[in-house]
């Protein structure tokens, strides 16, 4: 790498270009619609169109596919000389809902951090991303190798944007996710599996229990059988950056009337895995806990219904060019040393198809809080090592 062209091309860093952009994503509301039909405000539609043009205006080839209705997923190609090599830079479109966030959409810039819902998770980065290509663009700079940049829809629940990159292209070598990480470098990220366990009961009137049986009565044994299923988490050795796998009950639901004995019960439990860890060695282990209830208490039965969610873990290799060239870059531009670490939520990166590190400004601690920001300095350091990594890898 050309030292010198490095320190040009961050020099030429706009903050005030990288806040505007930030500035007007936050404003364009595209939270998650989840299982609702999308619409204005909760899809990704606007928001596509915005990145799509800025990149356009930027000269990248860029298509747009509507992955569902209104939700696209919007890919920007900025050719290489070579075209034997390619670099993503990837991030979600959609944000986490905004409910009891009054002042989600009412962005402002306050002593050198921008508030607003989607303002760290993760339009930070999407705005570094034009960034980058700006100062790139501004440089008349040709890279040997290609540079992709990806907004993606759906990453606040089933990761379908992600999941239709992975299975039909494009496919670039390595890849990059500015999730808020505080700038720590994360090759690994543990899986996600919700699952609902759903309990059975006999619906009779409640004014005479005793002829029915009660699910949600039935449902506080299977919570109970659960009891040291994290304690059993923590026996096998721990993932040496992950750590151990992590079990919760989330979301419970039950019966239809107060006079009604309930007939049914259903209690959605959320697993994160480790790297290796399956669908199916989940649900044995679930077994293990309830079946033994059946003989225990008179009229027990339970289902295993189909999973409500799953994202497999992501762990990449430190010695992938991509988490060597990031730490390579972040001791350059901090001037201090630094190790890898593990994203604690999930991610888009396992469903890519190439390994993908993740690594971006704002802090997780702020995403889907009602208190959503980013610091603009961090916002600049995310454009300079961005750079480095793009420097390194296509020229």
């Amino acid at each position: 790498m050309e030292l010198a062209l490095y320190k040009r091309l961050c020099a030429a860093i706009d903050e005030n270009r990288l806040s505007k952009r930030l500035i007007e994503m936050v404003a364009i509301k595209s939270e998650n619609p989840f299982e609702s039909e999308a619409c204005e405000g909760f899809r990704e539609k606007e928001m596509g169109e915005y990145y799509a043009e800025l990149m356009q205006t930027l000269s990248m080839d860029v298509t747009c596919k509507d992955i569902f209705p209104d939700r696209p997923n919007v890919i920007g190609l900025r050719k290489g000389k070579v075209g034997d090599y390619a670099l993503m830079l990837a991030g979600h479109m959609d944000t986490a809902p905004s409910e009891g966030y009054p002042d989600a959409y009412d962005v402002k810039q306050i002593e050198g951090k921008i508030y607003g819902r989607g303002a760290c998770d993760m339009k930070a980065a999407l705005s570094v991303y034009l960034e980058v290509l700006e100062v790139i663009q501004q440089a008349d700079l040709t890279l040997k190798g290609d540079l992709y940049i990806a907004g993606i829809m759906d990453e606040e629940h089933h990761m379908l944007g992600s999941q239709h990159i992975g299975q039909n292209g494009p496919i670039a070598n390595q890849g990059i996710i500015g999730e808020p990480t505080d700038l720590d470098i994360c090759p690994a990220n543990k899986g996600q599996l919700g699952t609902i366990i759903r309990t059975f009961g006999k619906a009779v009137h409640s004014s005479k229990p005793e002829n029915g049986n009660n699910a949600i009565v039935h449902m506080a044994k299977a919570i109970q059988a659960f009891a040291n299923y994290n304690d059993e988490l923590l026996t096998p050795p721990p993932h040496p950056i992950l750590g151990h796998g992590r079990f919760s009950p989330g979301v419970i639901r039950g019966g239809t009337i107060l006079s009604t004995v309930p007939d049914f019960c259903d209690l959605e439990v959320d697993r994160r895995l480790l790297p290796g860890e399956s669908q199916e060695q989940v649900y044995k282990e679930y077994r293990a806990h309830l079946d033994p209830l059946k003989t225990k208490i008179p009229g027990f039965d339970y289902e295993l219904k189909k999973s409500t969610l799953y994202n497999p873990a992501n762990d990449i290799s430190a010695n992938e060019p991509v988490v060597k060239s990031t730490l390579e870059g972040y001791r350059h531009i901090m001037n201090r040393d630094t190790r890898l670490k593990a994203f604690a939520g999930a991610t888009d990166a396992p469903h890519l198809g190439f390994p993908t590190l993740i690594c971006g400004p704002g802090s997780l601690a702020q995403a889907h809080s009602d208190n959503e920001f980013v610091e603009i300095e961090q916002m600049v350091q995310a454009c300079k090592l961005y750079l480095w990594v793009i420097m390194q890898l296509l020229d």
